[in-house]
């Protein structure tokens, strides 16, 4: 197995999710997608195609007529300014990490330098990894809970040994997005240096700024059709398709037959059926991703607008994307324990901030891509709670394993005793029956009562787990 493979670390988000497993009362957000189903004439298409025997493998490069409304759209929004978007330029995936992969396979020999703006998405720089780049990070720094750009230091990274710049606007975490006039400076460096971009703007539609275009601003707003350019979109977020995987990518026209060479050796073709659902898509789109975009800016006003109130989060209202990347003060700095306790403690799923640059230590990413709204008020609300209680409960919860299980019985049950009541912790944090009962389960049998400090606490019989 080759070592670049087996450094890979394994992804943290999974590892909180996992914790939340026999959890059904947590309210999960630490993945990146909506929990609304697919539009029913979405499905519809697809349904129609596999009825109609469309079992078969495609063109590499995709269906004609889907490439064509891709480009189609990509024209209307970004083909402008010298910058001619036909279906020559256009290569259909499956699904945009597909399409992110395949840029970078195309692009990077062992041994490239690649610069990579973060906080961002892991599989982003996962990839120039694992075709054994040398990889260099230029890091985001959140001023007021939002997090900016030192251009001048990403320019100075890019020098002509850098052989792809990756960038991922809007920013998932952060909500970051790129200014037009930064991504032509970028744009005019990178043509000195020869350096290829690759832009993940699958958050693209989900903008929540006026603009000429009712999307992010792109480096196809600003790039010639032979610029050192790929971008990369996905029908995951903006139609409420995460789980069909389709994408796309745009391309310098002659960069495309080789694409399709790899495609051939990666996946074959996207599936016909899938490819089907996505013309449906396009051509319906003003039937659902404005619909999405004004339901998510909702969703993102209710969420940060509940954050912002507690004293101890961080947090900045994101102008693209589908999170809030907040900071929880006095928590601790790994995010991955913060994650877990909140799992375990708060019944609140969220990813460490930590999956997406060592730089967000104390971070947490929270989707608010929720059809319920209610769900972030919520989840909110048990954050809160969390927060009052000032920490102490994993310490807590290590003090009672090791004082029931100190006090083990011959009859199989266990006593809490004064012992307990002593701690210093629960001085400050009075017993809550209910930390207990996660240790164990409640004997209903005899109960009598501790007086301490003038408060009167049950005692349990229990039974060990």
């Amino acid at each position: 197995m080759r070592s670049s493979i087996l450094s890979l670390a394994e992804s943290k988000i999974r590892e909180v999710a996992n914790a939340a497993m026999g959890r059904p009362y947590v309210l999960a957000f630490w993945f990146g997608e909506s929990d609304e189903v697919t539009p029913e004439f979405i499905c519809q298409a697809a349904i129609d195609s596999l009825q109609q025997g469309e079992t078969f493998y495609a063109h590499n490069l995709g269906l004609p007529e889907l490439r064509q409304a891709i480009a189609n759209k990509m024209s209307h929004r970004h083909g402008h300014g010298g910058n001619f978007i036909d279906m020559n330029r256009i290569a259909v995936t499956p699904g945009g990490v597909n399409a992110l992969m395949m840029a970078v396979q195309a692009i990077v020999d062992p041994g490239d330098r690649v610069v990579a703006v973060t906080p961002v998405w892991p599989n982003l720089t996962a990839q120039a990894l694992i075709m054994g780049a040398q990889l260099t990070t230029v890091a985001l720094k959140p001023i007021n809970g939002a997090w900016q750009l030192d251009l001048q230091q990403l320019i100075d990274a890019i020098t002509p040994a850098t052989r792809l710049l990756i960038v991922n606007a809007p920013n998932n975490p952060t909500g970051w997005t790129l200014t037009p006039d930064e991504q032509k400076i970028i744009l005019a460096h990178c043509r000195t240096t020869d350096t290829w971009i690759l832009d993940d703007e699958v958050y693209e539609s989900l903008y929540y700024e006026p603009t000429f275009n009712h999307c992010a601003p792109s480096f196809l707003d600003v790039a010639q059709t032979q610029d050192p350019l790929v971008v990369v979109h996905s029908f995951s977020k903006s139609y409420l398709m995460t789980g069909w995987r389709l994408g796309w990518m745009v391309m310098p026209a002659d960069m495309t037959d080789s694409i399709g060479k790899l495609i051939e050796f990666n996946t074959s073709c996207a599936s016909v059926f899938t490819q089907r659902a996505g013309i449906m898509a396009l051509q319906r789109e003003s039937e659902v991703t404005p619909r999405v975009v004004k339901h998510l800016q909702t969703c993102r006003d209710i969420l940060v607008g509940a954050l912002s109130p507690l004293p101890q989060v961080q947090v900045a209202s994101p102008r693209g994307g589908m999170y809030a990347f907040s900071r929880l003060h006095g928590a601790g700095d790994d995010p991955l324990v913060i994650a877990k306790r909140l799992v375990q403690e708060a019944g609140l799923g969220l990813a460490p901030g930590n999956v997406f640059a060592p730089d967000a230590q104390g971070w947490l990413r929270w989707c608010f891509a929720t059809k319920d709204v209610s769900r972030l008020g919520q989840g909110v609300g048990r954050l809160q709670q969390w927060l009052q209680k000032g920490f102490c409960r994993n310490k807590d919860s290590q003090f009672f394993r090791n004082a029931i299980g100190s006090v083990w019985h011959r009859k199989n049950t266990l006593l809490v005793v004064g012992k307990i009541l002593q701690n210093s912790l629960l001085r400050q944090n009075p017993l809550n029956p209910t930390r207990i009962v996660q240790f164990c389960r409640i004997n209903h049998g005899r109960r009598s009562k501790i007086r301490r400090d003038h408060r009167v606490y049950p005692k349990f019989h229990l039974k060990c787990l």
